[in-house]
């Protein structure tokens, strides 16, 4: 997903500055953990109606992006 920053906002006053989905206090992290837990996409969605399968893929790739940089500064 190239525009994955479209979807994706960062505000201090926000769940203390993490990244979540815009318009939402639904952190990138919480995502991850509900699919590092088991859910599916679908179960998700459904448990969350305003989330969409482009936000999904946007905290995947916002995910993938950030360790991507972490390897190279460590490198």
């Amino acid at each position: 997903m190239k525009d994955y920053l479209q979807h994706i906002s960062i505000n201090h006053e926000i769940r203390f500055g993490k990244p979540c989905i815009k318009g939402s206090r639904i952190a990138v992290v919480d995502i991850l953990q509900w699919l590092a837990s088991g859910m599916t996409t679908k179960e998700i969605l459904e448990d969350f109606p305003t989330l969409t399968q482009d936000h999904i893929l946007a905290a995947l790739t916002y995910a993938a992006n950030r360790e991507n940089i972490t390897k190279l500064l460590a490198a």
